[in-house]
């Protein structure tokens, strides 16, 4: 099936799915909205860059060779070899570059100077910033990658696609649904010439956020943005507001599951017919509605009722909440058993879910309890 052909189907599901926001529909309004984004031919690019790179380095006819070679190279982007033409003209532009395309390096903590300098010129700060966020975002750093594309707009660059596609791409991972959804909006809509790639990941995004819910998968996608930050260097109070947060759901859920639970027994305060949120228990609160009676029912179950009974598949929340709260105070002996205890907790997760938690577990093992400070 050829890439069109399967960006066709995208759109049908897409469309199936009720999408908001007319991602994949003919929206003409929204379009003209925004208007038309096309990246600038690279003729011109290349000819914007010679008039930078001349004034940078008053007319430096070695410079002018290197940057000959470079914009022959046929393996490499526009955006590559502006990148690597700034790199030419300017030493802190190069060493920011040279960082950034390192994954091993250790990266920038907030916007760099030379990208906020408002003396610089706009088409060196705008596209050099461009081309460092998308190396940000490519590495995970999604925080510093979106600052840095927030200090502009597409149409200040030479590629408002790339532009909008790594933008989207920090949003989502920084869970900012309405943001990313916006900004896909965009690309799809407004940057008609963007490759099939970025289209189809943004579509792919986009169906990706229509299943999120405050679930287990919240819990899953908080603890996977933890890992990412500790990763990548970007601890403190930020990513301790994101470990309390996780608990914190977790404390939600347990409670969502013991309404649940006492809804479908029948076990009701004061023979009142409410559970502890204010819902109405099955047959107004006699207990004897609730067929499923724990791990020794007496008599059958009702179709309409939970079965409360156990099995695989479930979580226990408040033990699991309880060894997150508990693990850093505990002794190293005393971690292998809790470990233990924690892989049978999540045995019944989906594989998605269940290494989002290994994950976690692995991460305040090494950073200590969520909320202390290291």
């Amino acid at each position: 099936m050829s890439t069109k052909n399967w960006l066709a189907g995208l759109a049908v599901t897409a469309a199936l799915l009720g999408l908001g926001r007319g991602v994949i529909a003919d929206d003409k309004t929204d379009v003209a909205q925004f208007g038309d984004l096309k990246a600038m031919s690279a003729e011109g690019v290349k000819a914007k860059a010679l008039a930078w790179l001349n004034k940078a380095t008053a007319n430096d006819a070695a410079k002018v060779r290197e940057f000959e070679a470079i914009w022959n190279r046929a393996d490499r982007s526009v955006l590559d070899n502006l990148a690597d033409t700034f790199s030419l003209g300017n030493a802190e532009a190069g060493a920011l570059l040279a960082t950034v395309r390192d994954p091993k390096a250790v990266q920038p903590v907030g916007v760099p100077e030379l990208l906020k300098d408002a003396k610089a010129d706009t088409f060196f700060r705008n596209n050099l910033g461009l081309a460092v966020a998308r190396h940000l975002s490519n590495n995970r750093v999604h925080e510093e990658a979106l600052a840095i594309l927030g200090a502009m707009t597409p149409d200040q660059t030479v590629d408002p696609a790339a532009y909008l596609f790594h933008r989207a791409v920090s949003e989502h991972a920084l869970l900012k649904k309405d943001d990313a959804r916006d900004t896909i909006d965009r690309l799809i809509h407004n940057a008609s010439d963007s490759p099939d790639r970025y289209r189809t990941v943004a579509i792919l995004m986009q169906l990706d956020m229509e299943t999120w819910r405050k679930d287990l998968g919240n819990v899953a996608r908080l603890m996977d943005n933890s890992e990412r930050r500790l990763e990548v260097g970007r601890g403190g109070p930020q990513t301790q507001k994101i470990q309390k947060e996780v608990i914190a759901r977790l404390d939600e859920l347990i409670k969502e599951l013991e309404n649940k639970a006492k809804k479908a027994a029948g076990q009701c305060n004061g023979g009142g017919g409410e559970c502890p949120n204010g819902d109405s228990c099955p047959d107004g609160g006699n207990e004897k509605s609730g067929s499923s009676g724990g791990a020794n029912p007496k008599r059958p179950m009702q179709d309409s009722v939970i079965a409360l009974n156990g099995g695989s598949g479930r979580v226990d929340l408040a033990n699991l909440k309880k060894l997150t709260e508990t693990w850093g105070k505990l002794p190293q002996k005393e971690q292998a058993k809790v470990a233990a205890e924690v892989e049978d907790l999540i045995s019944g997760l989906s594989p998605v879910h269940r290494a989002a938690f290994e994950r976690y577990w692995d991460e305040i093992n090494s950073q200590g309890m969520p909320g202390n400070k290291k």
